[in-house]
């Protein structure tokens, strides 16, 4: 088959397109043709290896582990390995796999789910791992009531595209916050209102529009904790969400235990949210906002897995409204 490879940490320039053996398929896993995956943060971090503190986390110290990159998939399953019984060759599904620029990848069941029947392959493929992250962002560690007051910093990107869809979903009146040319494309989303981060304060400019906000998704992860606190309602939640940055080492680590600590003498209250838990019941509850109209998948473009690393170029430069995805 053909995939995605690189035999060492850096720019995408170290990648290639070269024909590999199949994956084996283990107990619990299942075989996935793949045809499409989309693109996320992680790429770019798996790819280059920083922060370097997430090498110790599995990924290899001095080389990658694994040389495949990708963890988004849609596709048609075409081997199931043993103890599974949910799927069946032949299922179409979308989730969370392995080295999934490529033509196959395996995926635990456990990250599986029915494809929604309204959503083509590709729309499918740009969801799994930025809409589970939106959805345990919003539902689990926001926990956003109906009728609240939401911003989201960094709202034109994967997981921000679909954390202002599902914030909507459950009742939320959401506010996204992007760049000049990426405001219309987040309005598009169903953003009531949106905030140029370019245009000055962000802090006063939500005051000229209403006032403070009683749950704030920090995913741009460029802000100081005393910024993102005037955002914030006197007893409102502020999310840290994935590990955007802080520097070379410990990447946005910092900007994660620093509201842990301050959070024990505030009434705010802030949660830290590193990566998503990626599930069959996560993924059928995206599946249902997708079939209800409720959610869709803001793609970018599309391209080949000779694409792959022109697209990671420009998810790094934040040329990117939504997601790119691979048709392998």
């Amino acid at each position: 088959m053909r995939a995605v490879v690189r035999d060492e940490y850096g720019s995408p320039d170290v990648l290639a397109v070269r024909d590999i053996p199949v994956p084996a398929l283990g107990e619990g896993e299942v075989l996935v043709r793949v045809h499409a995956a989309g693109i996320d943060r992680g790429a770019v971090h798996i790819l280059n290896g920083r922060p370097y503190l997430m090498r110790l986390a599995g990924f290899g110290i001095r080389r990658p582990k694994r040389p495949g990159l990708g963890s988004e998939l849609s596709g048609v399953v075409r081997a199931v390995g043993s103890g599974v019984t949910g799927f069946a060759a032949g299922d179409e599904v979308f989730g969370v796999g392995r080295s999934t620029f490529a033509e196959y990848a395996i995926a635990d069941a456990t990250t599986l789910a029915p494809k929604p029947a309204t959503a083509t392959h590709v729309e499918a493929g740009a969801v799994p791992t930025s809409g589970t992250t939106a959805l345990q962002a919003v539902r689990d560690h926001g926990r956003l009531q109906p009728g609240q007051r939401v911003l989201v910093i960094g709202a034109s990107g994967g997981v921000g595209s679909f954390a202002v869809q599902i914030a909507r979903a459950l009742g939320g009146t959401v506010t996204g916050v992007a760049s000049t040319a990426k405001l219309d494309f987040v309005r598009s989303l169903g953003a009531e209102q949106v905030l140029d981060y370019t245009a000055g304060d962000l802090a006063t400019q939500a005051h000229e529009r209403g006032g403070r906000y009683d749950l704030v998704l920090d995913i741009g992860g460029n802000r100081s904790l005393k910024t993102l606190r005037r955002l914030l309602e006197p007893r409102g939640t502020l999310v840290f969400v994935g590990g955007e940055g802080g520097d070379q080492i410990t990447g946005g680590l910092g900007r994660q235990v620093r509201p842990t600590l301050v959070s024990r003498f505030s009434s705010q209250t802030f949660a830290t949210f590193w990566v998503a838990r990626p599930n069959t019941a996560d993924l059928e509850t995206l599946a249902r906002l997708i079939q209800d109209g409720q959610v869709r998948s803001a793609v970018h473009r599309t391209g080949g897995l000779s694409d792959v690393a022109d697209a990671l170029r420009s998810l790094e430069h934040g040329q990117v409204s939504g997601k790119i995805v691979v048709t392998p």
